[in-house]
Parts: structure tokens; sequence; C-alpha cells
């Protein structure tokens, strides 16, 4: 038997687990969203999860899942990474304005560096504090398992950044869109802060729908949208950041054996954006987006490639993964204390851009 037929032998029980969950995560996601009126806090990302920790504490699927639970959570994952590249437009950070600009990088530095210092002053885990910064400055669970591999951070502290950011992810999704009109007049600024507040793409979608709805504001709510997708290019910078940070830690380690400062995975993210940033150019420019497809033709190939494949079918069967690696164990140790380190850094980045955005308008 070849090399590869043995690899899709291993990794066929673990896949098939990890599809199977989340397909029925996303027709039950459908399924609420008909059945609860206005914002539908199951999302399929928080479903598969959910689904994940149920079968892994209830099920436990033998050893022979795992190989195809660890491929979805590290393969499967950084190819969808490369794919949601294609939704990021360069161009969005012009539109977001010079005036918006800096209230993204002050939330996202607030996040990284603020969650690191609270860390250390809780005296938790220091990659675990880089696995909440990421998550609370970025784009929730998905940064988090997209750092983990890169600071070679273990199950448990995984565990605890998952649950933290999208318990606190969901709770700014509930309460945001009703508190922000008291705090900014209806516009962009209420955008801006939904944008750089709320955690997750989903979550985040879901308050802005809920806050257009509320208010009839197609300003803010375009806002938000472009504000965490400009948020979410932050993702190229955070991860090299806290893979130098790590690095000095393997000094006793062969030069070859250290991940790189940017991973490949980070480099086809890019790239997929710089492709996404020339075929608006060209559209706008020429009317055929790279020379070949037309508005609409163009619209489709970026909403399945970056919607439907990446970042819902591809990053919900890794999110699947990561809930079948949540055993009730691993919460045993720590105690709350990841959670106030949780909760104190969601506050801190809505803080920060609630004062720069008063300050910048």
């Amino acid at each position: 038997m070849s090399h590869s037929s043995q690899q899709f032998k291993s990794h066929a029980p673990g896949v098939a687990l990890c599809v199977l969950i989340f397909t029925v995560a996303h027709f039950l996601s459908s399924y609420l969203g008909q059945v609860i009126k206005g914002f539908n806090p199951f999302t399929a990302s928080v479903l598969a999860i959910l689904l994940g920790i149920v079968v892994a504490n209830s099920v436990k699927p033998g050893p022979r899942f795992a190989p195809g639970v660890r491929f979805c959570l590290k393969k499967v994952l950084r190819f969808a990474i490369v794919l949601i590249g294609i939704r990021l437009s360069l161009f969005e950070v012009g539109e977001l304005g010079a005036s918006g600009l800096p209230v993204v990088v002050v939330a996202v530095a607030t996040g990284v560096l603020g969650v690191q210092l609270l860390g250390r002053i809780f005296g938790l885990p220091p990659k675990l504090a880089m696995l909440l910064g990421a998550g609370t400055s970025i784009c929730g669970v998905t940064a988090v398992v997209s750092t983990a591999p890169v600071i070679d951070a273990d199950e448990g502290e995984v565990a605890y950044a998952v649950a933290n950011v999208t318990l606190f992810g969901l709770i700014g999704t509930l309460v945001y869109p009703y508190l922000v009109p008291y705090l900014f007049p209806i516009g962009k600024q209420c955008g801006l802060f939904l944008g750089t507040a709320i955690h997750d793409m989903a979550q985040l979608m879901g308050a802005a729908a809920t806050y257009k709805d509320l208010y009839n504001d197609e300003t803010g709510f375009a806002t938000a949208a472009i504000t965490k997708m400009t948020r979410n290019l932050f993702l190229a910078v955070v991860i090299p950041y806290f893979a130098w940070r790590t690095r000095g830690e393997r000094s006793e380690e062969a030069e070859g054996s250290r991940p790189p400062l940017l991973p490949g995975f980070l480099i086809g993210f890019l790239a997929m954006s710089c492709l996404r940033s020339l075929g608006d150019y060209t559209l706008a420019r020429h009317g055929m987006a790279l020379g070949v497809l037309p508005a609409e033709s163009w619209s489709s190939a970026l909403h399945f490639i970056g919607k439907v494949l990446g970042s819902t079918w591809l990053v919900g069967f890794a999110l699947v993964g990561v809930g079948l690696n949540l055993k009730t164990e691993i919460f045993r140790g720590l105690g709350f204390k990841p959670f106030l380190l949780g909760l104190s850094g969601a506050l801190l980045v809505g803080v920060a851009s609630c004062i720069t955005i008063t300050l910048l308008f």
C-alpha cells in the first residue's frame, strides 16, 4: 500500500466524523435561524464546537479518529485561511478612511499587548495569554486555532482560549447592538465600535444586522463589516509577532525545527488578498475582474471561495476538531482565572476602541 493510500486510510475516519458533525451543525443552525426571531446566537461555528464537545465527552471516539481530526485542525484549517484571504481587499483599508484605520490599530494592539500584560499579572501561562490576545484582537476562534501551532500551545491552553473568545464574543454580540447608540451618534462611529469590539466575523455580522434592524442605519452596518475585514488583515502581523516572541524559548532546538516567522498559510492568505485587490481594481477600471470575469461572476466566485468553502465549511470542519479535543478534564487546574482574563481583555479592547473613536471623531 502506498504512503498516500495509508494516509487516506488513517485520516478518513476522523475527517468523516468532522464532516458529519459540521453538516449537522450547519443545518441545525439554519433551522434554529428560522425558529428564533431576530439574531440567532447558535451559528454553525458555535454549534460545531458545542457538538464536538458533546461527542468528545459522551461518545468518546477512539484513537483511530485522532489522525483525521488532527488533519482538520491543521491542514484543513490552514487551507481555509488561505481561501479566506480572498474575502479581504486591501482597498477596504482605504474605504475605512484615515480616521478609521487608527481605531483598528489601537484595538488590535490593545488586545495583543494588553492581554499579555494582564496574563502576567494573573499569573497565567504566557502562551495562553497569547492565544487569548490573538482571539480577542483579531477574529475569535479562527485566530486562536491559527496561532496555536505557531507558538506550540497545548490542548488545554487552546481549550481555555476557545471557550473564552466564544463566550465573551457572544456576550458582546448580544449586548453591543443595543448599547452602542448610547455611546456614539448613529452612523460610522457605531459601526467602528462594533467592528473592533466583537471578536468573530459571524458574531459581528449578526450584531451588525441586529443594529441595522433596530436603527435602520446602513452606514453603520457597512462600516462595521469593513472595519472587521480590515481588522482580520492584521492576522498576517500578529501571528508572526507571536512566532517571534516564542522563538527565544526554543533556543536549544535546531534552527531548522523552529516554525517560520511567516508561515506558508499566511503567505497564501496575503497572496489571495492581493488577488482579490487586483480583481477589484481591474473590475473598476476595465469592467472585467482580472480581465476575464464580469462583476456578477467575480462576486459569485468570491462568495463561494471565501465565504462558503473557506470560512464556512472548511473552518467548520476545523472547529469540530477543536470541540473534539475539549475534554472536561482539561479545564481542571487553572480554574476561573483564564475566564477573568478573557473578560478583562474583551472589556479592555472595547474601552480602548471607545476612547479612540471619541478622540478622533
